[in-house]
């Protein structure tokens, strides 16, 4: 089932990478962009993630703060934190129960890896509001972060 535009996000709670709790309940005098992504260590993933690091000033200054989840392990997630110099929480959903409420999870990836998150990008508003949602069925492609920036502009 797909998220769409107008929606109320999912609440959710899930550990990172420091093994710490983080609920979208911590982030309500924000915006926050939601990132699901298939697996750490990946070229696209790490492109992705590293590509919301080198912009990171932009999204703060749109009052954003940046969540990227995955299936991967906390402590798999944080090596790949380290390794990528990765300034923002990255969330183990290793239970698979978030990427399937946000409509982003695979039943089959490749080498019939079953339950991967699928890439995807969410808009959360201060309201818990969905105001931009993508799912690409496709793991070789990246969310449109000029779309992203675009309805973050506006929710300034």
């Amino acid at each position: 089932m797909a998220l769409e535009v107008g929606q109320k996000a999912p609440a959710f709670t899930l550990f990172s990478s420091e093994n710490k709790p983080v609920s979208l309940s911590d982030y309500t005098q924000k915006n926050v962009v939601l990132l699901f992504f298939p697996m750490a260590f990946t070229s696209v993933c790490t492109a992705e993630l590293c590509e919301m690091r080198d912009n990171l000033h932009t999204y703060a200054a749109l009052n954003a703060d940046i969540l990227a989840i995955s299936v991967d392990s906390p402590f798999t997630l944080a090596r790949f934190k380290a390794e990528q110099n990765l300034p923002f929480a990255l969330l183990s959903d290793f239970n698979k129960e978030v990427s399937e409420a946000y409509g982003a999870l695979y039943e089959n990836f490749v080498m019939n890896m079953k339950g991967v998150s699928k890439r995807a990008a969410f808009v959360i508003d201060q309201n818990d509001i969905i105001q931009y949602a993508e799912v690409l069925e496709n793991a070789g492609k990246v969310p449109d972060f000029d779309a992203i920036k675009t309805v973050l502009e506006g929710n300034v």
